[in-house]
């Protein structure tokens, strides 16, 4: 018998991946949960343009090879291009009631157009709200520590949107350009991953209850994980 639960994770870029594979993987990976990353659609891409189709397909191909797989996305919000009701999911009020819409809209397309590969029960659907650096301010005093910038900035950002994962969407308030706006030497799969791993997955499970969700989803697959 298997001791380990194997899932993969449809990641957006080289950063997504690399935080699975550094800092996510290890930590689940003491539970008896396996983590194997894997970046959307074609090899080389560097990310981002993610659309509906693309990962549908890869959806479908991953959950053909094994049947014993279990298969999850991690994709930021912001950005997504073409894909089932997003548009009705963007214009929920908080950033809980888009994830819920878009992740309950998502897995019934899935459910729908892959009827025979048990989309109920293998795929885990998750986006990050509304990108992958909201995890960054789980930790107020490692971010600013980290990249030399006031604690009293990171915090009015807070204060202003209400918690890390409500930081909103526009192409000059996504949580990347609110931290590149305090320090315009970071870097996201440098800086950034140095940050997370400094923080840590539990800080930012406390700090973050739609991220917090997706991993008691995924740990409570396992019969292992205790």
């Amino acid at each position: 018998m298997n001791d380990y639960l194997d899932v993969i994770v449809l990641v957006e870029g080289q950063t997504e991946s690399i935080f699975v594979k550094n800092i996510l993987a290890p930590y689940l990976g003491r539970k008896n949960i396996g983590m194997t990353p894997i970046v959307v659609s074609k090899p080389g891409q560097n990310g981002g343009d993610i659309r509906f189709d693309r990962v549908r397909n890869d959806i479908e191909k991953h959950l053909k090879q094994r049947s014993d797989t279990y298969l999850t996305l991690l994709i930021d919000f912001y950005g997504i291009k073409r894909w089932p009701d997003y548009d009705a999911a963007k214009m929920q009020e908080t950033a809980w009631q888009k994830a819920r819409a878009f992740l309950e809209s998502t897995k019934y397309h899935l459910i729908n157009e892959l009827p025979d590969l048990n989309v109920q029960q293998r795929f885990i659907p998750y986006v990050s709200m509304h990108e992958f650096e909201a995890l960054l301010f789980s930790d107020v005093d490692i971010l600013s520590q980290s990249l030399g910038i006031s604690a009293e900035n990171v915090e009015a950002v807070l204060t202003e949107c209400g918690s890390a994962e409500n930081i909103n969407d526009t192409p000059e308030t996504i949580p990347s350009r609110r931290i590149e706006h305090l320090n315009s030497h970071f870097k996201k799969t440098s800086s950034g991953i140095a940050i997370a791993e400094k923080i840590g997955i539990e800080a930012m499970r406390k700090a973050c209850p739609i991220f917090n969700d997706w991993l008691i989803r995924i740990e409570s697959l396992s019969p292992f994980s205790g």
